[in-house]
C-alpha cells in the first residue's frame, strides 16, 4: 500500500495534548524524512525535519522510533516535531493572539535522508485548536457546562494586546479564565506612563461577581511584566487566592505602578549596562537594579502583604529578568517575616520565555523596553522539557488552592 501519515484522533482539538504521529506502508527499515511546517497570523514560517527508519514492518512510530542525527532534533521525542519548529527569518516568534483560527501543521514524509528532501511520499494537515468565548476589555474563556469553575485572570508581559492563548488552553483544562490586555488595545493607551491598580481590580471584580467562577477567591496566572502586576494585585487586593509567576520580577518594572494614593516607581533600568555579543545582540541580564538594594527597593512589592499561595516558576538561563535570583530572595524575606506561602520550580537551561508545551523556543528576541534584538536565553531540549513539565504544575497548583479554599 501507498504510504500514509496516520494521526491520533484525540489529539485533534488540545494545543497542548501531545500528538501521535505514524506512517505506514513504507518499505521494511526504510529511511525517511519527516518534515513539519507551519504559518503563524503573522504569516511567518516556521519548520523542523527529523530523519527517521522505518522498523522490520514498514510502520514508523514516532512513540516508538527514535529520529537519527542529522535532523532538529534526534532521540524518541514524539513532540519533537513541533517543540523543535524553528523560523525561516531569524528571531521570529510563533504569534498567536487570536485564537479564533487554529494552527495548521503540515506534515510531508520524503524518501531518504539527503540535505535535500527527497521524493514526497505521503503529506498530512493536522489542526492545533484553541478555545474562545465572551469579549470585555480582555477576552473571557469558559469550560464547557454551566457549573461554576475556578477562576483565573491571565496577565501577559510588557509586549501590549491581548494574549490568549494560555487562557485558552487554560479553559481547556476545566478553568474559567480571564485573558487581561492592559495596554495598547482597544481603548487602553498605546504607550502608558503609568498604569492604575484599580483597572485590574475591576478585572478582579467582574471575574468574583461572575455567576460561573467560583469563588471566594480566584486565582492570577502572570508572565514577566504580567508576573509583577499580579504580585502587586495580590499585595494590594483582596480575594486573590494563588498566584503563578512566570519568570517574572518581584519589584515594578518598566512603568509606575498607582493605586488610590500611592505610587509604586518602576525599577531603575540602564541600557549601558548591557553586553553585546557577536551577533550585535544584546545581553541585558544586568540592566534591571537590584531590587533588594537601595534604591531599587522603592520598586519592591510589599509580598508579605500578600494573603496568596505564591508560586515562583522560573528559568536559570533568563536573560531579561533574574527571575531565579528574585524569587529566591523574595522567599528568603517572606521567609523572615514568618511566611510560609510560597515556592519555587527552577528549571535549567531555559529561558525568558516559558510558553506551553510543544511552542517553538524563542531564544532571541525584541527587548521590550529597548527595542533593540536581544537573548532571551533558552536551549532546546532542556526548553521543552520545562514546559511539559511546568504545565501541568501549573493546573494541579490552582486546582489545589482554587478548588479546596
Amino acid at each position: 500500500m501507498a504510504p500514509a501519515v496516520r494521526l491520533s484522533p484525540a489529539a485533534r482539538s488540545l494545543f497542548d495534548e501531545p500528538l501521535a504521529i505514524a506512517v505506514q506502508g513504507l518499505a521494511p527499515r526504510q529511511q525517511v524524512t519527516l518534515r513539519t511546517s507551519l504559518r503563524d497570523e503573522a504569516g511567518e514560517l516556521f519548520q523542523a525535519c527529523a530523519r527517521y527508519q522505518a522498523g522490520d514492518d514498514g510502520e514508523l512510530d514516532l512513540a516508538r522510533c527514535p529520529a537519527l542525527p542529522g535532523g532538529s532534533f534526534s532521540g524518541l521525542e514524539p513532540m519533537g516535531p513541533l517543540w523543535a519548529l524553528q523560523p525561516q527569518q531569524p528571531f521570529r516568534r510563533l504569534v498567536k493572539r487570536d485564537v479564533r483560527s487554529p494552527f495548521r501543521l503540515q506534515l510531508e514524509v520524503f524518501e531518504g535522508h539527503g540535505d535535500a528532501p527527497g521524493r514526497l511520499l505521503a503529506q498530512a494537515q493536522h489542526e492545533r485548536a484553541f478555545l474562545r468565548d465572551g469579549k470585555i476589555w480582555a477576552m473571557l474563556f469558559l469550560p464547557p457546562g454551566e457549573d461554576p469553575f475556578p477562576g483565573i485572570i491571565d496577565i501577559h508581559g510588557y509586549i501590549g494586546g491581548l494574549s490568549e492563548h494560555r487562557a485558552s488552553l487554560l479553559a481547556n483544562h476545566g478553568f474559567a479564565t480571564l485573558a487581561l490586555a492592559y495596554f495598547s488595545y482597544e481603548n487602553l493607551p498605546r504607550e502608558p506612563t503609568e498604569l492604575h491598580l484599580e483597572y485590574f481590580e475591576e478585572a478582579l471584580n467582574y471575574m468574583l461577581q461572575h455567576p460561573q467562577v467560583k469563588g471566594p477567591g480566584v486565582g492570577l496566572l502572570g508572565y514577566s511584566k504580567g508576573a509583577d502586576l499580579s504580585l502587586a494585585m495580590a499585595a494590594f487586593l483582596k480575594n486573590i487566592t494563588a498566584v503563578a509567576s512566570l519568570n517574572g520580577p518581584v519589584a515594578t518594572t518598566v512603568i509606575p505602578l498607582c493605586y488610590k494614593d500611592k505610587t509604586i516607581p518602576s525599577l531603575p533600568i540602564d541600557e549601558q549596562l548591557a553586553k553585546v555579543n557577536d551577533s550585535n545582540i544584546l545581553d541585558c541580564s544586568d540592566t534591571l537594579s537590584d531590587p533588594f538594594q537601595a534604591p531599587g527597593n522603592q520598586s519592591l512589592i510589599p509580598l508579605e502583604k500578600a494573603e496568596a499561595q505564591l508560586l515562583f516558576i522560573v528559568g536559570q538561563d533568563d536573560h531579561v529578568v533574574k527571575s531565579e535570583y528574585y524569587a529566591t530572595e523574595a522567599c528568603k524575606y517572606l521567609q523572615a517575616q514568618g511566611k510560609d506561602n510560597f515556592q519555587i520550580l527552577s528549571y535549567p537551561g531555559t529561558g525568558h520565555c516559558i510558553d506551553p508545551p510543544f511552542f517553538p523556543l524563542y531564544p532571541i528576541g525584541k527587548h521590550p523596553v529597548f527595542d533593540k534584538w536581544a537573548v532571551l536565553g533558552g536551549e532546546l531540549r532542556a526548553y521543552s522539557k520545562a514546559q511539559v513539565h511546568v504545565w501541568p504544575q501549573i493546573q494541579a497548583f490552582f486546582n489545589k488552592y482554587l478548588n479546596d479554599n
